[in-house]
């Protein structure tokens, strides 16, 4: 059987990861028809545009895509192509593990953690307004007059919505999750001590949904900063988050530096009918041709991919590939070994040959 998958390599750093991710999964003998399609800055010297609309139809026909990361310019410029394919695609469910692999920087041995992120709402819904211009200014005139707290004309606005549609979505996708990998604790994370109506809504839909798993799944919830600190102090205690966006995006990021950094973060961002796989890391385009970057992220996101395509056994092999080459820590890129700058560290490439030796020897 062989299984049809969009291929986004991305910019930057994006198409070597892509590709030593494309021969690892190849080597596990998984057959994949890949269908290539440009975004980013390739797409955009190619198409005018960083998101070409054959891009989201191949990935709307496929329902399957794994991309390397694309750049997203800060203040100015393009929006988030991420953001844009979350949310075009509704794809709801940011899915990111955060495990401790022998042999990594990691900070806690025992880490072993699923976050679960909203993708479609909080201030990750892009809708803003600038700073001076008239809708910002009519906006704030209108807030000023329903409330006695004023805001200054000279802010720009950022608008934070949480749903109960969206909040139910996450949670109750967390607590199936925790149900199907025999997890035994979902922790809802949020600010509604201060943000009372938008996180208070998310914890309000949390607590009731968390009744129905009674008996099957435990729950509690942290207060965002809270958390940070405990995830620092005592990581173990924590099986399965679930966040709104942006505390999402944050507290992943940490986790992700408590298992070694972001050169060993997957992600899958999933909705009801399609699903796409990436590595939490950003397009390191300072790095571009370079063969320096770890692959591992992009090389565990396909994993990640493989077992959503039913391909259990394969994705449990190309994890174990993984670790053990990072345990051995011979053919591993720079930020895996304990000095830096040791000169024994291979490249992007080399790194995959590894893994896919490893994966051959099994």
């Amino acid at each position: 059987m062989s299984y049809k998958v969009t291929l986004l390599p991305g910019d930057g750093i994006g198409p070597e990861v892509a590709w030593a991710m494309r021969r690892c999964i190849d080597t596990t003998g998984v057959r994949i028809d890949w269908e290539e399609q440009a975004v980013g800055e390739p797409a955009i010297k190619q198409y005018g545009t960083p998101l070409p609309p054959q891009a989201i139809e191949s990935v709307r026909r496929n329902k399957v895509a794994i991309k390397g990361p694309i750049v997203t310019p800060v203040g100015t410029g393009f929006r988030s192509v991420n953001v844009q394919l979350r949310q075009e695609l509704d794809l709801f469910a940011c899915v990111r593990p955060a495990k401790y692999f022998e042999g990594s920087q990691g900070k806690d041995k025992a880490l072993d953690l699923v976050i679960f992120r909203e993708n479609t709402e909080d201030l990750y819904m892009g809708v803003e307004f600038e700073k001076g211009s008239q809708n910002a200014l009519h906006l704030i005139q209108e807030i000023n007059n329903l409330q006695p707290k004023k805001i200054r004309q000279d802010s720009a606005i950022s608008i934070k919505p949480i749903s109960i549609y969206a909040s139910e979505r996450i949670i109750r996708f967390a607590f199936d999750y925790a149900v199907k990998h025999g997890r035994k604790k979902v922790t809802l994370v949020h600010k509604a001590n201060i943000m009372k109506f938008t996180d208070g809504l998310f914890l309000q839909t949390g607590r009731a949904i968390a009744q129905e798993y009674a008996g099957r799944v435990a729950f509690e919830d942290v207060i965002v900063d809270n958390m940070t600190m405990q995830l620092v102090q005592r990581a173990s205690n924590f099986d399965v988050l679930v966040l709104p966006n942006l505390y999402g995006d944050i507290i992943s990021d940490l986790c992700a530096g408590l298992a070694g950094g972001l050169g060993v973060a997957p992600g899958a961002n999933i909705g009801d009918t399609v699903a796409l796989f990436e590595p939490v890391h950003g397009s390191a385009p300072k790095y571009t041709g370079k063969n320096k970057v770890n692959p591992t992220a992009t090389i565990l996101s396909g994993a990640l991919m493989l077992d959503h395509l039913g391909e259990t056994a394969a994705a449990q092999k190309l994890e174990r590939a993984v670790r053990e080459v990072i345990k051995e820590g011979r053919f591993v890129t720079y930020d895996l070994k304990p000095n830096r700058d040791d000169p024994s560290a291979v490249g992007t490439q080399e790194m995959a040959d590894a893994i896919c030796q490893k994966l051959k020897s099994f």
